[in-house]
Parts: C-alpha cells; structure tokens; sequence
C-alpha cells in the first residue's frame, strides 16, 4: 500500500541506541527517494530536533534535518499554545523540552504560580522541584506531561524513564495529567499538522506495539509494526487490535 506520509519511531526501529540497524538506514534512503513525507516521531523529550537529527546523521549515517523530526517536547508546547490562559509554565525537564517551550514564546518558572506545569524526563531532579510542581497544580495550573514511558533503555539497563517522574507528582496532587507522547493523540495530531496530512494518508511505524501502534489505533492512523525492537509476535498475537501491517525487517516494506 502506497502512503503519502510516514510518522517513524527511532530506537528499536532505526536503530538501538549506539547500534547501526542497516535496514533502518535502507528504509530511510528508499523513502528519501520515494515521493513520500517523512517525520521521525519521538517520545524523547530531553533533545532538540537537531540534536536528534545530529545523532542520526553522524552516528547512524542517515542525513536528517531538524524539520525532519517531532518529539515530545514539542508537541508539549504546541499543546499548551492550544491553552487559554497559558504564559508562566513551571517546567521539570531537560533542554529539548526548555527549547521547545521557549521557541513558543512561554515564560518559564521554577516555583510556584505558574499556568502549567510541564514535565519531562530530568535527569537532575530533585525534591524542591517536585514541591513547587505540586504547589502550582494545587492551586490550578494545568498538569501536562510529555510521556509516561516507564523505562529508558541504556547501556547499563532500564534506567527511570519519564513516566517515573510524572507518577511521583501524580501521587502528590492525586489528579491524573494530560499526557502529550505515544501512545496519546495529542503528538500524533501535532504530527499531522506539521506535515499537512492526514490521518488516512500517513501510517506510523515502530517496534513497540504500546506506544507506535496504540499510537496510530488511538489517531486512527495505519500502523506498521516491525520486530526488531521491544514488542515480540508472541505478545502481539495476545492483542485485540492487530497492527495494519507486520514486518520482521524493513528491507521487506514495499514503499
């Protein structure tokens, strides 16, 4: 099936972490040539389009752009510029968050008032910055969260993802956030306006069936699902709803 546009997940997809996948690549080159968008779709929240877009083109040798990619952070922002109201935002997160929310002309805040709290993974948190974040929500900011991946898979393990983080504020206020990544609508939606599509027209790949594909079923979006990352056909063939298409490599999609 011929799609005009392609939302694409990074790693276990492209690649995994340092390791080169020469099908991602393949893919990647054969879509550049085809008459297909491409927008390489990321939960990642603590990078900026170009430090991804920089990764991809030093270490996996695959040529991108900043306007080649969409994360997490970004759709945060785009999301809270949807808000009435929102100017003060108290952020919990690293610089591809604080970029993105800056780019959207926010004024960013470390306590208490604020209009929203916005959090990210943040590698440096501390317990003050989870008081004033508690603080802000009690007295009636918006509680909006990136992701909620529960894990960050690196080279010494499963390292605490966002989702830790946004759990322990959750805890604190007792009120559930907005949350913004896979495998939610909201990035997905922001995906679509950026490229113009929509969502008939685009198919979202990855290799994890609880963020890419639930991503696309929830969007109403096609879904390629390829096994060379997280999700396995064993857990897969459990589910209720199939992904549109499966691969074992992106060497055997049809573009």
């Amino acid at each position: 099936m011929t799609y005009a546009g392609y939302f694409i997940d990074l790693d276990g997809t492209i690649y995994q972490g340092t390791k080169q996948f020469p099908a991602g690549k393949r893919f990647i080159e054969r879509l550049a040539a085809s008459d297909s968008q491409y927008l390489f779709v990321t939960n990642n929240s603590t990078k900026t389009p170009a430090e991804v877009a920089e990764n991809l083109t030093k270490n996996h040798d695959i040529p991108t752009t900043a306007d080649q990619v969409y994360t997490s952070a970004m759709a945060t922002a785009d999301y809270l510029a949807t808000l009435p109201n929102v100017k003060r935002v108290l952020m919990i997160g690293e610089i591809g968050l604080r970029t993105a929310l800056e780019a959207k002309g926010f004024e960013l805040v470390s306590e208490a008032p604020a209009d929203a709290v916005a959090i990210g993974l943040d590698r440096e948190i501390n317990y003050e910055k989870l008081v004033q974040a508690t603080l802000a929500i009690q007295n009636g900011a918006a509680f909006v969260a990136t992701n909620v991946d529960t894990n960050l898979p690196n080279e010494r393990g499963m390292l605490p993802g966002a989702g830790t983080l946004v759990a322990a504020l959750r805890t604190a206020v007792q009120k559930d956030p907005v949350v913004v990544g896979k495998p939610e609508t909201i990035i997905m939606n922001g995906a679509l306006e950026l490229t113009g599509l929509t969502a008939d027209q685009v198919v979202m790949v990855g290799d994890n069936y609880n963020t890419d594909i639930r991503a696309g079923l929830n969007a109403g979006i096609d879904t390629l699902l390829v096994y060379t990352g997280v999700s396995t056909k064993e857990q897969v063939a459990q589910e209720a709803q199939q992904p549109t298409h499966e691969v074992d490599s992106l060497d055997d999609w049809d573009i």
